[in-house]
């Protein structure tokens, strides 16, 4: 897989980019992440990326030229399956959504700045827009950093345990249950006693219901139709 991040902060993106399961996963060949900083697609000698609104709207915004040629020279090298834009006003990203792109072999991720982009890009170059959350960031390098880290962690081999990521919360529509290990009892705050029976299938049963609970809990939107 390959994820094309086109920023204008690419300096946002290097540590969140190059630690942990991501680095373990480029290491082994299982994806190629290129951060592209946009001001290497300007022609003018300031590397301007930006301009004032027409009308009356406060803010600057991202200006559709250098994207465009950006957008078009990686199109030529390769065919991608999205070009995405992180937007306040777009689809939620969620656990769907990572699973659905981790089984894309190319994609593109356009990072908004300051007051957003010419809304020509998002007409004619953008395929898929996420939000996530209902809040305002200064750009779209965080979101662009999460989403990355949420779909490369799905990758075949990125994770040790595969059934790890099978097992995460939002997986199945639930949040996942509570977690032990060692020692099994401290201060006198002890283990569920189910946890240390070795009985497999009673052991399921016990984390499906806690699972289930914290959900009804925490995020009842999450078993609205159950």
């Amino acid at each position: 897989m390959r994820i094309d991040i086109i920023s204008a902060c690419p300096e946002l993106l290097e540590s969140p980019l190059n630690h942990s399961i991501i680095q373990r996963a480029k290491a082994k060949g299982l994806c190629e992440i290129v951060v592209h900083n946009l001001r290497d697609w300007t022609l003018d000698k300031h590397r301007k990326i930006d301009d004032y609104a027409f009308g009356f709207s406060a803010g600057m915004v991202l200006q559709i030229e250098p994207i465009d040629r950006l957008i078009e020279h990686l199109k030529s090298e390769r065919d991608y399956d999205e070009i995405i834009f992180t937007a306040p006003d777009g689809e939620k990203f969620d656990q769907k959504a990572a699973n659905t792109l981790s089984l894309k072999q190319n994609i593109i991720i356009l990072c908004g700045h300051y007051k957003g982009v010419d809304q020509r890009v998002r007409d004619h170059l953008i395929t898929k827009e996420y939000t996530i959350g209902d809040f305002v960031l200064t750009g779209g390098e965080l979101p662009a950093a999460m989403m990355t880290d949420a779909i490369v962690r799905l990758l075949p081999g990125a994770m040790g345990d595969v059934e790890s990521a099978l097992s995460d919360s939002f997986q199945d529509g639930l949040l996942e249950a509570g977690v032990y290990t060692r020692p099994a009892e401290y201060k006198g705050w002890k283990v569920p006693e189910i946890l240390l029976s070795g009985h497999q299938a009673k052991i399921e049963e016990w984390m499906y219901e806690q699972s289930l609970k914290h959900t009804r809990e925490r995020r009842p939107d999450l078993l609205e139709g159950e």
